[in-house]
């Protein structure tokens, strides 16, 4: 199986982020993360390691607000040109706004701290230097793997970091700046219809916002209810899609305490409509903090249950690209990857 996969991921590396209740802790998403599923898969005999190929701003353009992307460039150089302190110690900082939109209104303010408010979600979206290049690279790594699975009809891995799953149109949040996934889909779909099946814990806010109204690609999200987990406002039953989209979204949420057999259900269940849709191809955004031990999650998949999760979702026949999104368990986080990966070789 082609991996791709950049190192420059590790550049984007924020000093900390802060919690609910204002608790400032180091970054969870790190690249720690990256190193132990490097580990696994060269432990395999079947990861082929492949460096991304740089698409543009075309594919990203097509999915997100082109002002959003631009904000994300600049954000940086304009944070270190206008606030002296900042400038004199980068290494100890991150951008992030003390005031966030309601969204009640389409305006976007003038001010760098402002527009941060309006594009950025919350406090984990945390922009130092090198954040938007890893993000344009993590991108990169999708639409290659996307790439691959057209023209060799098989499935492959995008390992990306910063993940995606939770970038809508124009904002960032938890964690994510591009939607990886979304991205790839969207190439995809010019090639075929397309299923979109986010496993992640967390509901794929994002990519819901980005595809809410089309048919062409049908989204799927299974996840820890927001009514007690992030991202809280979005990711209910109820929300099937609007306009041409309608009945071509759908969420599972889940309740605390979901173990391998109560995951299981829903998935089968989801893979069911997948099957219905009938696409050419399968974008899997793929999170691993559904694990037993993920201090992130509160569901009780097991290691043994990626495997089983692989094998139902590897059924489906696809040619797949397979998008690395969350999972914070570092120490079992490699094994955990692999256990999943490989039922798709």
């Amino acid at each position: 199986m082609k991996i791709f996969y950049s190192d420059f991921h590790r550049k984007h590396y924020p000093p900390f982020e802060v919690f609910d209740g204002g608790k400032r802790v180091p970054y969870l998403e790190n690249p720690d993360r990256m190193d132990r599923i490097l580990s696994a898969l060269n432990k395999t005999d079947w990861a082929e390691f492949v460096e991304p190929n740089n698409f543009g701003l075309d594919p990203i353009h097509a999915v997100h607000d082109k002002d959003y992307i631009t904000f994300l460039a600049s954000s940086w150089t304009e944070w270190l040109d206008s606030d002296p302190e900042v400038a004199a110690s980068p290494e100890q900082n991150a951008l992030l706004p003390a005031t966030f939109a309601l969204r009640r209104t389409p305006r976007v303010p003038s001010t760098l701290l402002g527009k941060a408010g309006y594009y950025m979600m919350d406090l984990s979206a945390c922009i130092v230097e090198h954040t938007y290049s890893a993000a344009l690279t993590s991108a990169n790594c999708a639409l290659s793997a996307a790439e691959s699975v057209i023209s060799e009809q098989s499935s492959a891995f995008a390992l990306c970091r910063p993940p995606g799953h939770h970038a809508g149109k124009d904002y960032a949040g938890g964690y994510c700046f591009i939607n990886n996934a979304s991205v790839a889909a969207n190439w995809l779909s010019s090639k075929g219809k397309v299923a979109l099946l986010d496993i992640d814990y967390h509901a794929g806010n994002g990519t819901q916002d980005i595809f809410y109204e089309r048919n062409d690609v049908s989204t799927i999200s299974i996840h820890g209810d927001p009514d007690f987990e992030y991202p809280h406002y979005i990711g209910f039953a109820d929300e099937t899609g609007t306009g041409a989209g309608l009945g071509f979204h759908r969420n599972f949420p889940l309740p605390a305490g979901t173990d391998d057999a109560k995951y299981l259900t829903a998935l089968d269940e989801a893979l069911g409509m997948i099957r219905n849709f009938a696409p050419n191809y399968l974008v899997l955004s793929t999170g691993m903090d559904t694990f037993e031990n993920d201090p992130l999650g509160k569901f009780k998949v097991t290691h043994n249950g990626f495997t089983e999760i692989g094998k139902l979702i590897a059924a489906l026949n696809l040619p797949s690209v397979i998008v690395m999104e969350g999972g914070y368990a570092n120490e079992a986080l490699g094994a955990n990857v692999v256990a999943l990966l490989e039922q798709f070789k």
